[in-house]
């Protein structure tokens, strides 16, 4: 009988997933032991510690370069810099998902089990203190993240998607207002998010399948295994293509690019701001960290047969992001689709295998992530008797009613349709240089050209806060909280610096470009 040999594990280079995933556990204590009025206080701070805990650990495992738990986790430069800029925009996050005082009570609904619309929810919608739980979903969601940035294994990849999907399905739904177009983008994204959750692991199978002959080596999902079978593999190559296509659908669709978009506007539409905030920011790092592992060091001898499709999908989802955002009347949904446009300029960082354009792609991930952060936070604040107003045409006068606020929105917006000296220009410029010197000038030229498109939604915006006339619908801005307050200041200043002195980020996402193998 062979003696079972356990695999070696280092839990210090784990230190972050494990705080994490420790204090979405703890909260899910503090929610059954703790009184109900001091829940908030108590939870809020919980996460807050474990994220700023969890980005020590980050910071001081920066030199390690390792595979551990059995090679189910790759601890490289690529993996730290997105953990860290997953914890850094989760912690912008979590003080918008903080606020009370803004709007009473919170963003979120008080007891979500009331039936929508409901005399009873009409009650709660005044001021009930919101649900507590949502703090032990974002920590949950958070550490699925962390682990998804870093798998070495599909199974592994796979297990992490679930852990950061599942409470996301369930933040969706917990708006306070506006319930029932809460539940319906939650179960929308549940519904959408189970198929391609399914593709995914289809995938796996028909790659595990491939891996099954190479010589002195057995069938597995790691990444190591799969790289080798690219080359060594005597399976037929349909198993390869097959499931190569299946798990990009699947990772894919965490990326809202198109044509597996379908589910953004409406989720982003009908979901708390807060949690539209935090999946804009997080949920797009997460998913191209994935989308770089696969395809940069599982499939990297296979480029010559991804890159051609990804790079068609690439220019579809910026057409699809830059076209529909032009007809789009809701800030929100304007929004979810510059999302979706930027989700192709950032395949265009994915096809660019140096390390110049790995490091311009991890530098357009944190950017945009400060960006749109700050956006939400604007549309958190323009409210009237309903809540938000999210109708564009309510913004129009804005800028007379509040400049200051008016003048924050221009610039953020000015920044995604990249105007120089905002982080916008800088990412763009990171991502399309690589992307040319690789010889990918159709994917740059169609960047430039759905950019050009995609400025005019957003100038639009602009003239209609400037230069219109606010009428009695005007909504007032309301004076953010603290949380708020601190949440839009580090994403405008984060905008600004990145446009302006780029290089310290830049040079640090250059010296992480490297995976570990």
């Amino acid at each position: 009988m062979s003696e079972l040999k356990l695999p070696s594990i280092d839990y210090a280079a784990l230190a972050p997933i494990l705080i994490m995933l420790g204090a979405a556990l703890l909260g899910v204590l503090v929610e059954a032991f703790v009184p109900r009025h001091r829940r908030h206080l108590v939870q809020l701070s919980l996460a807050l510690l474990a994220v700023l805990a969890a980005l020590t650990m980050v910071v001081l495992n920066s030199d390690d370069r390792l595979i551990t738990a059995g090679s189910a986790i790759a601890v490289d430069g690529p993996a730290l810099f997105l953990q860290g800029g997953i914890l850094v925009l989760a912690a912008m996050a979590l003080l918008l998902i903080g606020e009370r005082v803004v709007e009473r009570g919170g963003a979120f609904v008080a007891h979500a089990a009331v039936t929508a619309e409901s005399p009873e929810d009409r009650r709660q919608a005044e001021g009930a203190d919101g649900a507590t739980e949502v703090y032990p979903l974002v920590t949950f969601a958070i550490g699925g993240m962390l682990i998804f940035v870093a798998a070495n294994d599909l199974l592994t990849m796979f297990i992490a998607l679930e852990v950061f999907s599942l409470p996301l399905y369930l933040l969706c739904a917990l708006a306070r207002r506006r319930r029932l177009l809460s539940q319906e983008a939650a179960l929308k994204y549940f519904m959408l998010g189970a198929y391609a959750s399914a593709f995914f692991l289809f995938g796996v199978a028909l790659i595990y399948g491939f891996t099954s002959g190479i010589p002195g080596r057995s069938a597995g999902v790691d990444f190591a295994t799969i790289n080798a079978a690219v080359n060594e593999s005597p399976a037929s190559r349909v198993l390869l293509f097959a499931g190569m296509a299946l798990l990009a659908i699947g990772l894919l669709f965490k990326a809202a690019a198109a044509p597996f978009h379908v589910w953004t506007p409406d989720v982003y539409q009908g979901a708390p701001t807060p949690v539209t905030g935090f999946m804009a920011a997080c949920t797009k790092v997460a998913a191209f960290g994935a989308l770089l592992r696969v395809f940069q060091v599982a499939f990297a001898s296979a480029s010559w047969d991804f890159a051609p499709v990804l790079g068609v999908v690439a220019v579809l989802t910026m057409l699809v992001g830059a076209v529909l955002a032009v007809t789009q009347t809701d800030i929100k949904r304007l929004l979810a689709y510059s999302s979706i446009a930027n989700a192709g300029y950032l395949l265009v960082g994915v096809l660019a295998p140096s390390k110049d354009g790995l490091s311009g792609t991890m530098f357009y991930l944190v950017a945009y992530g400060f960006s749109v952060l700050a956006a939400f936070a604007v549309v958190t604040l323009v409210r009237d008797g309903d809540g938000e107003a999210t109708h564009l045409s309510r913004w129009a006068g804005l800028g007379r009613r509040s400049p200051f606020f008016a003048s924050v929105f221009t610039f953020i917006l000015l920044a995604f349709a990249g105007i120089p000296l905002t982080s916008g220009f800088t990412s763009k410029f990171a991502i399309f240089g690589p992307a040319l010197a690789e010889g990918r000038a159709w994917l740059v030229i169609a960047g430039v050209l759905t950019s050009m498109v995609l400025a005019f939604p957003y100038l639009r915006v602009v003239v209609m806060m400037w230069l219109s006339e606010p009428g009695e619908s005007t909504p007032t801005v309301a004076v953010p909280g603290g949380l708020t307050a601190a949440a839009l200041m580090i994403g405008v200043v984060a905008t600004l610096v990145l446009g302006v002195a780029p290089a310290p980020l830049l040079d640090l996402a250059t010296g992480a470009a490297e995976f570990v193998r």
